[in-house]
């Protein structure tokens, strides 16, 4: 097994490609399995369409579902904090991608995204483990 851990900088977006890096990870590494793995309480992944307004879409999605206020019962941090950590239940935080001669085995379109709708937290971690086969 083959491993590592990607710095995510969440300043600038909600919704983050990291499908890039990933792709750099497994590159040359014939075939396998990879699991990705957000190392957050409050972060997921998806996999989806990206650059197309779709993260726009997702976040606004996901602030509909979970508003920011002050209804949840977890309530340290910015208004609305305990929205973020119900953000699993809902955008798993692992995916497990097949790996098909050193490229990721996704679909037209599909990309990996980080997902983080906490303003808390300006960087996050994200594992990634290639079990060869």
């Amino acid at each position: 097994m083959r491993s590592t851990q990607l710095a995510v900088d969440t300043s600038r977006a909600q919704v983050v490609d990291i499908t890039d890096d990933v792709e750099d990870f497994v590159r040359d590494e014939g075939d396998g399995l990879l699991s990705i793995l957000a190392l957050h309480a409050t972060a997921g992944l998806a996999l989806m369409e990206s650059g197309s307004g779709s993260e726009a879409d997702l976040v606004a999605a996901l602030e509909r579902l979970l508003p920011r206020d002050d209804r949840y019962s977890h309530r340290h941090g910015s208004s609305g904090h305990g929205a973020d950590h119900l953000v699993p239940a809902l955008v798993s935080p692992s995916v497990t991608i097949p790996v098909v001669g050193g490229q990721l085995a996704l679909g037209t379109w599909q990309r990996v995204v980080l997902v983080d709708l906490n303003p808390d937290n300006l960087r996050r971690r994200v594992r990634l483990d290639l079990l060869a086969g």
